[in-house]
Protein backbone atom coordinates (compact mmCIF):
# COMPACT_ATOMS: atom_id res chain seq x y z
CA UNK A 1 0.00 0.00 0.00
CA UNK A 2 2.64 2.27 0.75
CA UNK A 3 5.72 2.34 -1.14
CA UNK A 4 9.32 3.13 0.52
CA UNK A 5 9.91 6.07 -1.97
CA UNK A 6 6.36 7.35 -0.69
CA UNK A 7 7.65 6.83 3.00
CA UNK A 8 10.88 8.90 2.51
CA UNK A 9 9.06 11.98 0.35
CA UNK A 10 6.46 13.08 2.98
CA UNK A 11 7.22 15.67 5.34
CA UNK A 12 7.93 14.08 8.66
CA UNK A 13 8.76 15.46 11.91
CA UNK A 14 10.89 14.06 14.84
CA UNK A 15 9.86 15.13 17.90
CA UNK A 16 12.28 13.16 19.91
CA UNK A 17 16.23 13.16 18.67
CA UNK A 18 19.00 13.03 21.32
CA UNK A 19 22.08 14.63 19.85
CA UNK A 20 24.47 12.61 21.33
CA UNK A 21 22.71 9.55 20.39
CA UNK A 22 22.51 10.46 16.60
CA UNK A 23 26.11 10.89 15.53
CA UNK A 24 27.28 9.51 12.26
CA UNK A 25 29.75 6.89 12.96
CA UNK A 26 32.07 8.33 10.61
CA UNK A 27 32.54 11.54 12.24
CA UNK A 28 32.73 9.78 15.85
CA UNK A 29 35.78 8.21 14.42
CA UNK A 30 36.96 11.39 12.52
CA UNK A 31 36.36 12.99 16.06
CA UNK A 32 37.95 10.28 18.31
CA UNK A 33 41.22 10.27 16.54
CA UNK A 34 41.40 14.43 16.31
CA UNK A 35 40.62 14.71 19.95
CA UNK A 36 42.61 11.51 21.07
CA UNK A 37 39.13 9.93 22.64
CA UNK A 38 39.64 6.11 22.98
CA UNK A 39 37.54 3.73 21.25
CA UNK A 40 36.68 0.20 21.43
CA UNK A 41 37.45 0.46 17.29
CA UNK A 42 38.15 2.91 14.64
CA UNK A 43 35.85 1.11 12.22
CA UNK A 44 32.47 1.15 11.68
CA UNK A 45 31.61 -2.17 11.59
CA UNK A 46 33.71 -2.83 15.01
CA UNK A 47 31.90 -0.16 16.41
CA UNK A 48 28.49 -1.42 15.17
CA UNK A 49 29.41 -5.04 16.33
CA UNK A 50 30.52 -4.07 19.88
CA UNK A 51 28.90 -1.07 20.55
CA UNK A 52 25.97 0.18 18.23
CA UNK A 53 24.32 -2.79 17.89
CA UNK A 54 20.85 -4.43 16.72
CA UNK A 55 19.96 -5.50 19.49
CA UNK A 56 21.07 -4.52 23.48
CA UNK A 57 20.64 -6.66 26.72
CA UNK A 58 19.43 -4.27 28.61
CA UNK A 59 18.87 -0.63 29.13
CA UNK A 60 22.87 0.08 30.42
CA UNK A 61 23.99 -1.23 28.21
CA UNK A 62 21.91 0.29 25.35
CA UNK A 63 23.16 3.45 27.10
CA UNK A 64 27.20 2.45 26.72
CA UNK A 65 27.83 4.37 23.45
CA UNK A 66 26.85 7.62 25.25
CA UNK A 67 30.40 7.41 26.51
CA UNK A 68 32.04 7.52 23.66
CA UNK A 69 29.44 9.85 21.79
CA UNK A 70 29.85 12.68 24.24
CA UNK A 71 33.69 12.93 24.70
CA UNK A 72 33.82 13.80 21.11
CA UNK A 73 31.20 16.69 21.64
CA UNK A 74 33.31 19.33 24.47
CA UNK A 75 33.96 21.86 22.06
CA UNK A 76 32.30 24.02 19.53
CA UNK A 77 33.23 22.56 16.22
CA UNK A 78 32.20 18.86 16.81
CA UNK A 79 28.99 20.32 18.17
CA UNK A 80 28.62 22.70 14.99
CA UNK A 81 29.56 19.73 13.13
CA UNK A 82 27.33 17.04 14.45
CA UNK A 83 24.46 19.12 14.28
CA UNK A 84 24.71 20.01 10.90
CA UNK A 85 25.08 16.65 9.92
CA UNK A 86 21.92 15.88 11.74
CA UNK A 87 19.98 18.38 9.81
CA UNK A 88 21.38 16.83 6.35
CA UNK A 89 20.77 13.40 7.41
CA UNK A 90 17.03 14.10 8.02
CA UNK A 91 16.35 16.29 5.32
CA UNK A 92 17.83 13.42 3.10
CA UNK A 93 14.53 11.35 4.35
CA UNK A 94 12.09 14.05 4.01
CA UNK A 95 12.24 14.82 7.80
CA UNK A 96 11.07 18.77 7.89
CA UNK A 97 10.80 19.41 11.19
CA UNK A 98 13.07 18.18 14.22
CA UNK A 99 13.24 19.03 18.01
CA UNK A 100 16.79 18.39 18.68
CA UNK A 101 17.23 17.19 22.47
CA UNK A 102 20.80 17.23 24.70
CA UNK A 103 21.89 18.21 28.03
CA UNK A 104 23.83 21.07 27.76
CA UNK A 105 25.70 21.01 31.28
CA UNK A 106 27.41 17.69 29.82
CA UNK A 107 29.60 19.71 27.32
CA UNK A 108 30.58 22.40 30.20
CA UNK A 109 33.63 22.60 31.12
CA UNK A 110 36.56 25.67 32.47
CA UNK A 111 36.88 26.17 28.51
CA UNK A 112 33.08 26.34 27.55
CA UNK A 113 29.67 27.98 28.60
CA UNK A 114 26.60 26.76 28.52
CA UNK A 115 25.42 29.50 26.33
CA UNK A 116 28.59 28.74 23.65
CA UNK A 117 27.25 24.81 23.53
CA UNK A 118 23.85 25.94 22.28
CA UNK A 119 25.17 28.51 20.20
CA UNK A 120 27.18 26.18 18.28
CA UNK A 121 24.37 23.42 18.08
CA UNK A 122 22.33 26.29 16.95
CA UNK A 123 24.85 27.18 14.19
CA UNK A 124 25.49 23.72 13.09
CA UNK A 125 21.17 23.16 12.29
CA UNK A 126 20.92 26.52 11.30
CA UNK A 127 23.30 26.14 8.14
CA UNK A 128 21.73 22.86 7.60
CA UNK A 129 18.53 24.75 7.03
CA UNK A 130 19.37 27.43 5.02
CA UNK A 131 21.21 25.01 2.60
CA UNK A 132 18.11 23.45 2.76
CA UNK A 133 15.60 26.22 2.36
CA UNK A 134 17.52 28.03 -0.11
CA UNK A 135 16.54 24.84 -2.34
CA UNK A 136 14.24 26.37 -5.56
CA UNK A 137 11.45 24.40 -5.13
CA UNK A 138 11.33 25.69 -1.27
CA UNK A 139 11.38 29.48 -2.21
CA UNK A 140 8.81 29.40 -4.54
CA UNK A 141 6.76 27.68 -2.64
CA UNK A 142 6.49 24.07 -3.83
CA UNK A 143 7.28 22.02 -0.57
CA UNK A 144 7.27 23.09 2.71
CA UNK A 145 10.60 24.50 4.53
CA UNK A 146 12.99 22.63 7.36
CA UNK A 147 12.63 23.94 10.56
CA UNK A 148 13.85 23.28 13.78
CA UNK A 149 13.87 23.98 17.53
CA UNK A 150 16.26 22.59 20.63
CA UNK A 151 14.86 21.03 23.81
CA UNK A 152 17.28 21.26 26.69
CA UNK A 153 17.74 18.11 28.74
CA UNK A 154 17.53 17.99 32.82
CA UNK A 155 19.05 15.55 34.27
CA UNK A 156 17.12 13.67 36.86
CA UNK A 157 20.69 12.59 38.16
CA UNK A 158 24.30 12.66 37.60
CA UNK A 159 27.69 11.99 39.44
CA UNK A 160 31.10 12.82 39.69
CA UNK A 161 32.56 12.25 35.73
CA UNK A 162 29.34 12.87 34.02
CA UNK A 163 30.95 15.93 32.91
CA UNK A 164 33.83 18.47 34.55
CA UNK A 165 30.36 20.69 35.42
CA UNK A 166 28.55 17.87 37.01
CA UNK A 167 31.33 17.21 39.39
CA UNK A 168 32.23 20.71 39.94
CA UNK A 169 28.61 21.66 41.26
CA UNK A 170 28.74 18.35 43.55
CA UNK A 171 32.35 19.15 44.94
CA UNK A 172 30.83 22.30 45.28
CA UNK A 173 27.47 21.36 47.03
CA UNK A 174 29.66 18.00 49.19
CA UNK A 175 27.53 18.89 52.22
CA UNK A 176 24.43 19.04 50.02
CA UNK A 177 21.56 15.73 49.64
CA UNK A 178 22.49 14.70 46.07
CA UNK A 179 18.54 15.35 45.15
CA UNK A 180 18.79 18.64 46.09
CA UNK A 181 21.68 19.02 43.91
CA UNK A 182 20.20 17.31 40.88
CA UNK A 183 16.79 19.98 41.44
CA UNK A 184 19.71 22.95 41.15
CA UNK A 185 21.53 21.96 38.15
CA UNK A 186 17.85 21.86 36.27
CA UNK A 187 16.84 24.99 38.07
CA UNK A 188 20.35 26.44 36.47
CA UNK A 189 19.50 24.89 32.73
CA UNK A 190 16.45 27.05 32.60
CA UNK A 191 17.87 30.41 33.75
CA UNK A 192 20.08 29.71 31.02
CA UNK A 193 18.18 28.71 28.23
CA UNK A 194 15.90 31.31 29.20
CA UNK A 195 18.44 33.89 28.70
CA UNK A 196 19.63 31.91 25.62
CA UNK A 197 16.18 32.29 23.93
CA UNK A 198 15.10 35.87 25.03
CA UNK A 199 18.60 37.73 24.74
CA UNK A 200 20.36 35.57 22.01
CA UNK A 201 17.26 34.71 19.72
CA UNK A 202 18.17 30.50 19.72
CA UNK A 203 15.05 28.98 19.45
CA UNK A 204 15.24 26.76 22.70
CA UNK A 205 11.61 25.52 22.40
CA UNK A 206 11.39 23.13 25.40
CA UNK A 207 12.70 21.77 28.26
CA UNK A 208 12.86 17.64 29.42
CA UNK A 209 14.11 15.63 32.11
CA UNK A 210 15.95 12.66 31.05
CA UNK A 211 17.84 9.56 32.82
CA UNK A 212 16.87 6.77 35.42
CA UNK A 213 13.18 7.07 36.24
CA UNK A 214 13.61 4.58 39.29
CA UNK A 215 14.80 6.32 42.64
CA UNK A 216 14.78 9.74 40.86
CA UNK A 217 11.32 10.94 40.25
CA UNK A 218 10.03 13.90 38.70
CA UNK A 219 8.97 15.31 41.86
CA UNK A 220 12.22 16.50 42.63
CA UNK A 221 12.58 18.69 39.98
CA UNK A 222 9.13 20.72 40.44
CA UNK A 223 11.15 23.86 40.76
CA UNK A 224 12.95 23.88 37.77
CA UNK A 225 9.70 22.64 35.43
CA UNK A 226 7.74 25.16 37.45
CA UNK A 227 10.31 28.26 36.17
CA UNK A 228 9.72 26.66 33.03
CA UNK A 229 6.21 26.87 33.09
CA UNK A 230 6.34 30.94 34.44
CA UNK A 231 9.01 31.53 31.33
CA UNK A 232 6.46 29.68 28.55
CA UNK A 233 8.70 27.10 27.96
CA UNK A 234 7.02 23.82 26.77
CA UNK A 235 8.01 20.67 29.04
CA UNK A 236 8.66 16.75 27.75
CA UNK A 237 9.54 14.20 30.17
CA UNK A 238 11.23 10.87 29.79
CA UNK A 239 8.34 8.81 31.34
CA UNK A 240 7.00 5.12 31.83
CA UNK A 241 10.45 4.04 29.60
CA UNK A 242 11.85 2.11 32.57
CA UNK A 243 9.35 2.73 34.93
CA UNK A 244 5.32 2.77 35.24
CA UNK A 245 2.31 5.17 35.28
CA UNK A 246 3.19 6.69 38.60
CA UNK A 247 5.92 8.10 36.49
CA UNK A 248 3.82 9.50 33.77
CA UNK A 249 1.56 10.92 36.35
CA UNK A 250 3.99 12.98 37.55
CA UNK A 251 5.09 14.07 35.03
CA UNK A 252 1.89 15.31 33.30
CA UNK A 253 0.79 17.02 37.19
CA UNK A 254 4.17 18.05 39.15
CA UNK A 255 6.20 19.13 35.90
CA UNK A 256 2.94 20.32 33.74
CA UNK A 257 4.29 18.31 30.48
CA UNK A 258 2.68 18.91 27.42
CA UNK A 259 4.31 15.72 25.76
CA UNK A 260 5.94 12.38 27.06
CA UNK A 261 8.85 10.79 25.98
CA UNK A 262 8.01 7.05 25.50
CA UNK A 263 5.12 6.58 27.83
CA UNK A 264 6.00 2.44 26.45
CA UNK A 265 4.36 1.22 30.61
CA UNK A 266 1.54 3.49 30.75
CA UNK A 267 -0.87 0.85 30.46
CA UNK A 268 1.26 -1.90 32.39
CA UNK A 269 -0.70 -2.09 36.61
CA UNK A 270 2.32 -4.92 37.64
CA UNK A 271 4.66 -1.78 37.32
CA UNK A 272 2.15 0.63 39.46
CA UNK A 273 3.53 -0.41 43.78
CA UNK A 274 1.46 -1.87 45.40
CA UNK A 275 -0.47 0.08 48.00
CA UNK A 276 0.43 3.03 45.89
CA UNK A 277 -3.46 3.35 44.76
CA UNK A 278 -6.68 1.72 45.73
CA UNK A 279 -7.54 0.56 42.31
CA UNK A 280 -4.91 -0.14 39.93
CA UNK A 281 -7.07 -0.31 37.14
CA UNK A 282 -9.61 2.40 37.40
CA UNK A 283 -6.15 4.51 38.26
CA UNK A 284 -4.69 3.50 34.38
CA UNK A 285 -8.35 4.03 33.08
CA UNK A 286 -8.61 7.61 34.72
CA UNK A 287 -4.50 8.29 33.51
CA UNK A 288 -5.24 7.40 29.64
CA UNK A 289 -8.60 9.48 29.88
CA UNK A 290 -6.65 12.59 31.16
CA UNK A 291 -3.68 12.40 28.82
CA UNK A 292 -6.27 12.15 25.72
CA UNK A 293 -8.47 14.36 26.63
CA UNK A 294 -5.48 16.97 27.31
CA UNK A 295 -4.17 16.01 24.27
CA UNK A 296 -0.97 15.25 25.57
CA UNK A 297 1.22 13.74 23.00
CA UNK A 298 3.07 10.34 23.52
CA UNK A 299 6.49 10.28 21.47
CA UNK A 300 7.13 6.96 20.04
CA UNK A 301 9.98 5.34 20.10
CA UNK A 302 9.42 2.10 18.85
CA UNK A 303 12.97 0.76 17.99
CA UNK A 304 14.41 1.97 20.54
CA UNK A 305 11.51 0.49 23.16
CA UNK A 306 12.29 -2.70 21.50
CA UNK A 307 16.02 -2.96 22.25
CA UNK A 308 16.06 -1.92 26.25
CA UNK A 309 12.95 -3.83 26.86
CA UNK A 310 14.17 -7.22 26.02
CA UNK A 311 10.42 -8.67 27.40
CA UNK A 312 9.23 -7.44 23.71
CA UNK A 313 9.47 -10.17 21.85
CA UNK A 314 8.24 -8.21 18.74
CA UNK A 315 6.88 -4.80 17.80
CA UNK A 316 3.38 -6.27 17.35
CA UNK A 317 3.48 -6.20 21.31
CA UNK A 318 4.03 -2.94 21.37
CA UNK A 319 1.70 -0.71 23.63
CA UNK A 320 1.35 1.25 20.41
CA UNK A 321 -1.71 -0.43 19.63
CA UNK A 322 -3.42 0.04 23.08
CA UNK A 323 -2.40 3.98 22.19
CA UNK A 324 -4.06 3.48 19.23
CA UNK A 325 -7.24 2.07 20.26
CA UNK A 326 -7.57 4.69 22.81
CA UNK A 327 -6.85 7.48 20.70
CA UNK A 328 -3.93 8.92 22.15
CA UNK A 329 -2.41 11.49 20.50
CA UNK A 330 0.89 10.01 19.54
CA UNK A 331 4.05 10.80 16.94
CA UNK A 332 6.89 8.46 15.95
CA UNK A 333 10.43 9.15 16.74
CA UNK A 334 14.39 7.68 16.53
CA UNK A 335 15.01 8.42 20.02
CA UNK A 336 18.60 7.84 18.88
CA UNK A 337 19.14 7.58 15.35
CA UNK A 338 22.85 5.81 15.86
CA UNK A 339 22.19 4.24 18.80
CA UNK A 340 18.73 2.36 17.75
CA UNK A 341 20.25 1.97 13.92
CA UNK A 342 16.93 3.58 12.84
CA UNK A 343 15.31 6.47 10.55
CA UNK A 344 11.93 8.45 10.85
CA UNK A 345 11.12 6.63 7.42
CA UNK A 346 12.21 2.88 9.40
CA UNK A 347 10.00 3.55 12.05
CA UNK A 348 7.06 4.65 9.55
CA UNK A 349 7.85 1.59 8.33
CA UNK A 350 7.52 -0.37 10.95
CA UNK A 351 4.19 0.98 12.29
CA UNK A 352 2.85 0.16 8.88
CA UNK A 353 4.01 -3.49 9.30
CA UNK A 354 2.89 -4.49 12.51
CA UNK A 355 0.02 -2.38 13.44
CA UNK A 356 -1.36 -2.02 9.60
CA UNK A 357 -1.99 1.39 9.31
CA UNK A 358 -4.50 3.02 6.87
CA UNK A 359 -3.74 5.64 5.03
CA UNK A 360 -6.06 7.89 7.07
CA UNK A 361 -4.13 7.06 10.32
CA UNK A 362 -1.00 7.64 8.68
CA UNK A 363 -1.69 10.71 7.16
CA UNK A 364 -3.28 11.70 10.74
CA UNK A 365 -0.06 10.52 12.54
CA UNK A 366 2.36 12.51 10.59
CA UNK A 367 0.51 15.44 10.74
CA UNK A 368 -0.05 15.56 14.32
CA UNK A 369 4.02 15.24 14.66
CA UNK A 370 3.87 18.38 12.93
CA UNK A 371 0.61 19.85 15.11
CA UNK A 372 2.09 18.83 18.51
CA UNK A 373 5.60 20.34 18.24
CA UNK A 374 6.71 22.68 20.00
CA UNK A 375 7.05 25.08 16.60
CA UNK A 376 9.81 28.22 17.74
CA UNK A 377 7.50 30.99 15.49
CA UNK A 378 4.35 32.31 16.51
CA UNK A 379 1.16 30.42 16.64
CA UNK A 380 -0.04 31.97 13.45
CA UNK A 381 3.21 30.66 11.37
CA UNK A 382 2.57 27.28 12.58
CA UNK A 383 -0.62 26.93 11.82
CA UNK A 384 0.53 28.44 8.24
CA UNK A 385 3.55 26.05 7.90
CA UNK A 386 1.14 22.97 9.13
CA UNK A 387 -0.91 24.14 6.26
CA UNK A 388 1.72 24.25 3.10
CA UNK A 389 2.92 20.79 5.17
CA UNK A 390 -0.51 19.43 4.31
CA UNK A 391 -1.05 20.65 1.20
CA UNK A 392 2.60 18.82 0.15
CA UNK A 393 1.85 15.69 1.52
CA UNK A 394 -1.77 15.56 -0.24
CA UNK A 395 0.33 16.11 -3.57
CA UNK A 396 2.31 13.41 -2.88
CA UNK A 397 -0.91 10.94 -2.23
CA UNK A 398 -2.62 12.31 -5.23
CA UNK A 399 1.00 11.58 -6.97
CA UNK A 400 1.58 8.06 -5.56
CA UNK A 401 -2.48 7.43 -5.75
CA UNK A 402 -2.80 6.70 -2.12
CA UNK A 403 -6.44 5.42 -1.82
CA UNK A 404 -7.83 7.30 1.10
CA UNK A 405 -9.39 4.93 3.08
Amino acid sequence: MFSREFIEKIPKTDLHLHLDGSIRLKTLIELAKEYRVNLPSYEEAGLKELVFKDAYASLNDYLKGFAYTGAVLQNEPSLERVAYELGKDNQAEGVRYIEVRFAPQLHVHRHLNSISVLKAVARGLDRAKAEFNNRKEVRDGLEPEFEYGIIVCAMRMFGKGFSEYYTDLLNVLSHSEPRSVFALASQELVKLSVEARDKYGLPIVGLDLAGAEDGYPADDHIGAFSLAHKNFMKKTVHAGEAYGPESIFQAITDCHADRIGHGYYLFEQSMIKDGAVDDKEEYIKKLVEYIADRRITIEVCLTSNLQTNPAIKDLSQHSFKYMREAKLSTSFCTDNRTVSSTTVSNEIEKAIKYFELTPRELKHLVIYGFKRSFFPGSYIEKRDYVRRVIDFYEKLEAEYEIQKV
